[in-house]
């Protein structure tokens, strides 16, 4: 089974234990050999934009199968927190990113090279199932009555909503700035506001918690998400982009409502 890393700095610690014992590791690294004599574990870690939790945690349990000894640890979170934690040092093997700018931070810091775009995902606005403020438009997101939630400008998400939000020529006020998309949605989810701009695949991954509204815009936001093993990182880094960017992977992402390259 694949594991959430809850924060890459409680992983720093382990990082430099296996460094000690260890040479040639990649930086996700490999894990001690179990007391009982068996063979070393090899550990695979993915930083990943939060809205490709599903998606990447059934692809995780893929490649563990097809690699007997290997462990995927996904860290999920906002492309740009993750772009920054790899640049200042976390280790990570792989970074997946729900856009091309959070993925320039890292390839400009010469940690990554040659990222390839294997997704593409585009805006609805969430509303709670019982759509309260009867939001049926983007237009009704600029009513001062109605509570709406963005994601943070700085993130994917958020720069998305700034972009459809501009292309309808709307000023909305958010109630609150989320640091990731997954954030945004809980908001509406729990009923704290009346509506959200997150990507459709957040909605479908809700299982019926809230409901989905296209609209036009959305048309001029969408977002590309980039794909690369860290220079540093050994083969399996690689062999997990590679399965990714693989049929059985445009598979998992299409039917979680992810758009083809």
């Amino acid at each position: 089974m694949f594991r959430r890393l809850p924060r890459w700095t409680v992983t720093v610690p382990l990082a430099l234990t296996l460094a000690a014992g260890l040479s040639g590791c990649g930086a996700g690294g490999q894990a001690a050999p179990a007391a009982s004599g068996g063979g070393a574990a090899t550990t695979l870690t993915v930083f990943a934009a939060a809205s490709l939790t599903g998606t990447f945690g059934e692809l995780g349990e893929v490649f563990e199968a097809a690699h007997p000894g290997t462990e995927v640890r996904f860290n999920f979170g906002s492309s740009a927190t993750l772009a920054q934690q790899i640049v200042q040092g976390a280790p990570a093997d792989v970074f997946a990113a729900a856009s091309p700018a959070t993925m320039k931070t890292v390839t400009d810091a010469s940690l990554a090279a040659g990222p390839a775009t294997f997704a593409r995902n585009k805006l609805q606005i969430a509303v709670p199932a019982d759509n309260p403020a009867k939001v049926d438009g983007l237009a009704d997101l600029a009513d001062p009555k109605v509570k709406v939630a963005l994601c943070a400008a700085q993130v994917p998400c958020g720069a998305a909503a700034v972009k459809a939000l501009d292309a309808a020529g709307l000023t909305v006020t958010p109630v609150t700035l989320e640091q990731d998309v997954k954030a945004t949605l809980t908001k509406v989810s729990l009923g704290e506001v009346d509506a959200a701009l997150v990507y459709r695949t957040d909605v479908l991954a809700s299982g019926g918690k809230v409901k989905g509204i296209d609209f036009p815009e959305a048309d001029k936001a969408i977002n590309d998400y980039p794909i690369a093993a860290l220079s540093k990182a050994a083969e399996p880094a690689r062999q997990f982009v590679e399965l990714v960017l693989s049929q059985q992977g445009k598979d998992v992402l299409t039917k979680a409502g992810f758009e083809a390259p």
